[in-house]
């Protein structure tokens, strides 16, 4: 699904470089979770695979479903299904949060050919959805996550992700700032999005993410590309020893 070969990133018109030589492949049905260090540059692998402007690629491939990645545009990211859910989340005042998303999911469905989606349906599985996350009712009527505490606007991430119903889900430390009570309900419906047809790139600083969205696979994000892999337990490990291992 997912394919980056050698991929060199830069910042600073190219004076910085962040990622040299990073290799990945993430098959459908699979998730896959990226951990290491501050600044190796795990952020920046998700800003450069949904094409925020300021990162320069100097070298290397990335392909989605056998297409390159790299010569969309975000908004053709976005349309071929692919989703970033940020670390923090922005706040967007003066936009419904339903008008946002509905507007965002028909823009997507008209990209790919399909049939807009009508508002009693829209309606229908929002409501649904926004239950199954605990949601309360008024946080769909306001303005996007303005006003919201740190886990209200995870939960919205999640709800997001789950009415548009991505091919390819990055999580950019989705834990961060979360409860143990937020941070299991958004794990729920992270897990209720594995299918066989999707692939999901979970990046986090810690392990406990993973006790609740046990990954296939764990990487080591460290001096600019995959330093070490495992499974489940490697996070344990990982947790437990720390990156010094590979950050030198």
């Amino acid at each position: 699904m997912l394919k980056i070969n050698n991929l060199h990133v830069s910042v600073d018109e190219g004076q910085k470089p962040i990622l040299t030589g990073l290799s990945l492949d993430v098959p459908k049905g699979e998730v896959h979770a990226i951990m290491g260090p501050n600044g190796a540059g795990k952020s920046t692998l998700s800003y450069v695979l949904t094409g925020r402007d300021g990162y320069e690629v100097t070298d290397g491939t990335v392909t989605l479903d056998g297409k390159d990645l790299l010569d969309m545009e975000p908004e053709e990211r976005a349309a071929a299904g692919v989703f970033l859910s940020f670390q923090y989340p922005l706040e967007i005042p003066g936009v419904p949060t339903m008008t946002f998303l509905k507007t965002a999911l028909n823009a997507q469905r008209r990209a790919r050919g399909e049939e807009e989606m009508k508002a009693p349906e829209f309606l229908k599985k929002a409501r649904a959805l926004a239950a199954e996350l605990k949601m309360k009712p008024e946080m769909l009527k306001r303005p996007l996550n303005v006003g919201f505490s740190g886990g209200e606007k995870k939960r919205m991430e999640i709800f997001q992700m789950m009415m548009l119903e991505p091919n390819l889900i990055v999580m950019d430390e989705t834990d961060s700032g979360l409860d143990v009570d937020a941070l299991r309900i958004v794990a729920d419906g992270v897990n209720k999005l594995r299918s066989p047809d999707r692939g999901m790139l979970i990046i986090t600083h810690y392990q406990r993410l993973l006790d609740y969205i046990v990954p296939d696979s764990v990487h080591v994000l460290a001096k600019g590309g995959i330093a070490a892999s495992g499974d489940a337990d490697f996070a344990k490990k990982l947790e437990s020893e720390g990156y010094d291992a590979y950050a030198t």
